[in-house]
């Protein structure tokens, strides 16, 4: 500032130290939050082997995977196929080895707070469910899985999550669930009235930020697939799928793990209010239009009155991927810029890309944008599609 006057200095020294509090003041107070689900795949089939590539730092697709965070920038994220650790070290690990370290470049993020529930994968159900006359993993397990924990899945948030709130409904019967689409005469009676309907588990957990509590409804129900002409999976995932649609109609899943009925809107401490805010995350296995999901399956949610279920995230990349790879891909009704996961484009042995993972916001909360992380094959990212067969979706919501 050589050549001005004392007076015009003090004044752009008061100007500038204006635009330095107020640029700090909005980087400090965010206009919105980004909500996000990434199915990671991280997942590893030896009890212990993911921790260890936590611990060590030098896990190529961890990285990949942390920079697919530090690009996007979730707030609020549930990640999905990360084996779980009662402990908290290997969250711990992923944070401070991956998450806190530039991955080529990019900006380090960290999560204050962090949830991972126990889960139904892995865990033996006591009884022949396969039909094998013995009671082995993975196939006899609540959820299939090698060891306990198996395809774990964690949330976590630059928000405080109010865990004296959550609830969790991993031990729901499949049997229990109202209009349930269990196949008859498959299982004994024995298996049926052992069988948990998740998978994985359902949780209910709530965050403030801001002067909004949101509930977030985090699931990952069961493929479609891998059994046969009974369509166990099929039925399964459905029936997972429709436990969240019960929830945001009843508002209320009592602690007995018994439902009421669908047209009984009276109930005693509800876990969902008619007013309350939510948004229902993860991958749900199931495609609008295409692939082996049942019927109608998931747009029970997409249309329900209470889920702003038009929304619809979208990639340029996931459109250029199903034109260049063709295939099964060719015949799908779903537009394919909604696609969010790349898979097996073979009509004979795969489904091609679908829209199966899912970021839904209750109808109240006022939605800024939406994206699913898919860069193109020209984009200098490109590399970051080797993450995971999944692809990163968010949503942005207006804070108070």
């Amino acid at each position: 500032m050589k050549g001005l006057c004392p007076s015009l200095l003090i004044r752009a020294c008061f100007i500038a130290f204006l635009l330095i509090t107020v640029s700090g003041c909005c980087a400090t107070a965010p206009a919105s939050v980004r909500i996000a689900t990434f199915n990671t795949a991280l997942s590893r089939d030896t009890e212990g082997g993911l921790h260890a590539a936590f611990a060590s730092g030098g896990d190529e697709q961890a990285r990949l995977v942390a920079e697919v965070l530090q690009r996007t920038r979730p707030d609020i994220v549930l990640l999905q196929e990360i084996d779980y650790d009662p402990t908290g070290q290997a969250y711990a690990d992923f944070q401070n080895n991956y998450l806190s370290v530039s991955q080529n470049g990019a900006e380090p993020i960290h999560y204050e707070h962090i949830y991972a529930p126990p889960v139904n994968t892995g865990v033996l159900a006591g009884v022949d469910l396969d039909g094998d006359g013995r009671v082995t993993r993975p196939n006899d397990c609540h959820g299939y899985g090698l060891f306990e924990g198996h395809y774990g899945m964690v949330v976590l948030s630059r928000y405080p999550i109010k865990r004296e709130a959550i609830h969790t409904f991993r031990q729901v019967l499949w049997q229990d669930m109202p209009r349930n689409n269990m196949p008859d005469e498959y299982y004994t009676e024995a298996a049926a009235s052992r069988l948990r309907l998740s998978s994985k588990t359902h949780a209910h957990v709530p965050i403030r930020f801001g002067g909004t509590r949101v509930g977030l409804l985090i699931s990952h129900p069961t493929p479609p697939v891998f059994d046969g002409p009974e369509d166990r999976n099929g039925r399964r995932n459905a029936d997972e799928i429709a436990f969240w649609t019960h929830l945001v109609v009843s508002g209320q899943v009592n602690e007995s793990l018994s439902f009421p009925p669908m047209d009984d809107l009276t109930y005693d401490n509800p876990l969902l209010l008619p007013s309350d805010s939510f948004v229902i995350l993860g991958d749900l296995n199931a495609d609008p239009n295409d692939g082996a999901s049942r019927p109608g399956a998931v747009l029970r949610l997409l249309e329900h009155p209470r889920i702003n279920g038009q929304l619809t995230p979208m990639s340029q990349g996931a459109a250029e991927a199903a034109r260049l790879q063709g295939g099964a891909n060719s015949t799908h009704k779903t537009d394919p810029a909604t696609d969010t996961a790349d898979w097996n484009d073979d009509p004979e042995r795969g489904s091609g890309n679908l829209r199966v993972d899912y970021v839904l916001p209750s109808v109240d909360l006022d939605v800024a944008g939406s994206g699913v992380y898919w860069p193109m094959r020209d984009d200098p990212r490109a590399y970051l599609n080797k993450a995971s067969d999944h692809k990163l979706v968010w949503i942005d919501v207006r804070i108070d």
